[in-house]
């Protein structure tokens, strides 16, 4: 991945997913429906978010798992 952090210009970064909820029945489910991942500049901590796709799949299996 050719990356450059905005703020400082640092070609180093780290690369981590997390989940979240999006909306009501997902929210009284606890259901993570939002999938993202973050690019953390290694030298300043400057993060950004992409969006990344989520499987129904995994969705279910969230669901019946919590």
């Amino acid at each position: 991945m050719d990356w450059e952090c905005l703020k400082c210009h640092n070609k180093e970064f780290e690369k981590d997913q997390f989940q979240a909820t999006g909306g009501n029945f997902s929210k009284l489910f606890d259901v993570q429906n939002k999938k993202f991942i973050t690019v953390t500049c290694t030298k300043c901590g400057y993060t950004e978010l992409y969006k990344a796709d989520t499987s129904a799949g995994m969705n279910i299996l969230d669901f019946l798992m919590n």
